[in-house]
């Protein structure tokens, strides 16, 4: 049976595109996340603290002491959610637009199981340079910055870069999100199974940003043998065709 088709107009009033009847989409029209006001604005007195004129003394003392700014700022419990959209889910190089339903969702998984909010930002730029440039010059609103989605090699540049300039934590997701996933896992079932790290072998399949990161992460558990394959075979110090 075909798909529903149905055809809503938006915003705009204009009509939109036909799109099928789908849950996916319903849940993800509109976005997923919001700002929402954490102070109460009734009235002209709850203005002139939150805005104007009494704005101005919570400026003026955190230009004098700048560490204030993580009491009386957002700062120190947001996050920015980074992306250029060259490596989106197992899309691929899909643009940054099309990445923001999947930024938007890491968005607010920080804020469902972590308490913390996070700002999805998609860059209309692939160069390493710029991206770096780019978050270090956004990086006074936020307290951490989580990477999201750059496809490798670049990723591992960028992130070194970002940790080498800034004072605030980088993480890139795809690299250590996953790497230490999969680590818990092969903790616990080391530990149902009666066996040691140690004796272990692994077989990544894949070695990109996260099969890197995991082999790094396995190694430095103590795994006792560790094999990275990608499509053209075994990671090997004798292939030439490697970045």
């Amino acid at each position: 049976m075909a798909a529903e088709i149905v055809n809503p107009r938006n915003d705009s009033g204009t009509e939109a595109p036909e799109e099928p009847f789908d849950p996916v989409f319903a849940l993800h029209r509109g976005g997923k996340m919001a700002v929402q006001a954490t102070v109460p604005l009734r009235d002209k007195d709850d203005l002139s603290l939150a805005y104007t004129p009494g704005v101005a003394k919570v400026c003026t003392a955190i230009a004098e002491q700048p560490e204030l700014v993580n009491d009386y700022t957002w700062k120190s419990q947001v996050v920015a959610v980074v992306t250029d959209g060259t490596a989106v889910l197992g899309l691929g190089d899909i643009g940054p637009e099309a990445s923001l339903p999947v930024m938007e969702g890491k968005a607010i998984l920080f804020k469902q199981f972590g308490g913390v909010d996070a700002v999805p930002i998609a860059l209309a730029t692939t160069d390493t340079d710029e991206i770096v440039e780019t978050v270090v010059r956004l990086a006074p609103s936020f307290g951490g910055v989580n990477l999201e989605d750059i496809s490798a090699p670049r990723c591992f540049e960028i992130e070194r870069k970002l940790q080498e300039r800034l004072d605030i934590p980088v993480f890139h997701d795809d690299q250590h999100g996953t790497a230490i996933v999969t680590l818990a896992a092969l903790r616990n079932a080391a530990k149902l199974t009666d066996r040691n790290l140690g004796n272990l072998r692994a077989v990544i399949s894949g070695a990109g940003a996260a099969g890197v990161a995991i082999a790094k992460f396995l190694l430095e558990a103590g795994l006792g043998d560790v094999a990275v394959a990608d499509r053209k075979g075994i990671v090997s110090r004798d292939r030439g065709d490697l970045t």
